[in-house]
């Protein structure tokens, strides 16, 4: 039984960790995908991440370019939707006071559908964007807070047209976000799309997005959308999602070491953990095996066995350890545990994978770790003099 139970808390163990370790990582991906709302894949024009800050105009796509780059890519099964963007930036003014402030246009349906389930983890005060509101814009609750800006007041936004010239463009606050993020949460605007190239005194867009139904497809349609753009006379640079996303490298590559460093850890403890207790039942059984070797028993038959044996236990104590996961899952979904992640200025909960495919694999490994754990003592034990073994204490 004590055997059984440190394989069944081991299973457990490890199985939760990798649980949370999964989930972890999945918020990651959809916290960039959705939530910066990068969708899978974004089309530039080639030039536009070396040269388009210091010549925006050249390095745009044309309202012409636009429509028919969409055109070829709506073709194309994998892709669910494409929205073009314009990110601007500038000066925004209460009347009293002024702050800098950066923003994204982007047409508000599309951007719904991008940001899907991520709208509720990030709720907004007020409304969201609609295409029918012109002067329409969401603010961060950090900007808002910082110039004292309440629903339905009205600012002022000021930056440069693409041509140099000084522009000024009115705003009424629909609603009041958080970004999710405490360094992006003070200077955050969204914008209609229509809106921001108002701002900019233009028809073109500085990026198109795409959404894809499956993540799973985004470097096939990478690979087919750089070949049929470039027959189409097109010159594009395509960045991947996690290229974009600083703060999703970062994150991972922290959280790749530290659940590495963690799990180790756990591996070991339950390893030694199950050696140790096999060990020790089958060294306390040596006065058995002496018995069996004097009524004729081969030492390959003890070690096969003990190994049956010790599989059949490292199998049944994986089993318990099923009901010990559901247990220790069911208590942590019931307590609604919540955390705030690095960077992050809201609280997520605290939420286990169920991972059938893993569970297998690990009950798979504690049964040969468990028959492994009997073998070697047993085949210490059996090579005894079985006048020794009979006398062993």
């Amino acid at each position: 039984m004590i055997t059984i139970l440190a394989i069944a808390l081991g299973f457990a163990a490890i199985n939760l960790f990798q649980g949370y370790v999964n989930n972890t990582y999945a918020r990651l991906i959809n916290a960039a995908i959705q939530g910066e709302g990068l969708g899978h894949l974004t089309v530039y024009k080639k030039g536009f991440t070396t040269e388009g800050k210091l010549q925006p105009e050249k390095y745009m796509f044309s309202g012409k370019e636009i429509e028919s780059i969409s055109g070829l890519v709506r073709k194309m099964p994998e892709v669910k939707l494409i929205t073009p963007r314009l990110d601007i930036s500038g000066i925004i003014s209460n009347g009293k006071s002024s702050t800098i402030f950066i923003a994204q246009g982007l047409v508000p349906e599309d951007d719904l559908i991008i940001r899907g389930d991520i709208v509720k983890l990030s709720p907004v005060e007020g409304e969201l964007l609609s295409g029918n509101e012109s002067s329409g814009a969401l603010i961060s609750s950090g900007l808002a807070k910082m110039l004292n800006l309440n629903l339905g007041d009205n600012a002022v936004l000021l930056s440069n047209t693409l041509d140099g010239m000084a522009n000024a463009l009115d705003i009424k606050i629909r609603g009041i976000f958080n970004t999710g993020r405490s360094a992006t949460n003070d200077k955050v605007l969204l914008l209609s799309y229509r809106h921001a190239q108002d701002l900019y005194d233009t028809m073109s867009a500085d990026r198109l997005v795409l959404l894809l139904n499956s993540e799973r497809d985004t470097n096939p349609v990478m690979a087919h959308l750089k070949a049929s753009l470039k027959e189409a006379g097109y010159e594009v640079e395509i960045k991947l999602w996690y290229e974009l996303s600083d703060f999703y490298r970062q994150v991972k590559s922290m959280f790749d070491m530290i659940f590495t460093f963690i799990f180790s850890i756990v591996f070991v403890i339950v390893i030694m953990s199950v050696i140790n207790t096999m060990s020790m039942s089958v060294m306390e059984r040596t006065r058995e095996i002496g018995t069996m070797r004097a009524l004729g028993f081969k030492k390959n038959s003890i070690k096969a066995l003990f190994s049956i044996e010790g599989a059949l236990l490292g199998l049944w104590g994986s089993v318990l350890g099923l009901v010990f996961f559901a247990a220790f899952y069911s208590i942590i979904q019931a307590a609604h545990v919540t955390y705030i992640p690095p960077a992050a200025s809201i609280p997520v909960a605290l939420e286990i994978d169920v991972l059938p495919l893993s569970m297998i694999k690990n009950l798979s490994f504690m049964a040969f770790l468990s028959a492994a754990a009997a073998f070697f003592p047993a085949r210490k034990a059996s090579r005894m003099r079985i006048i020794d073994a009979l006398g062993h204490v």
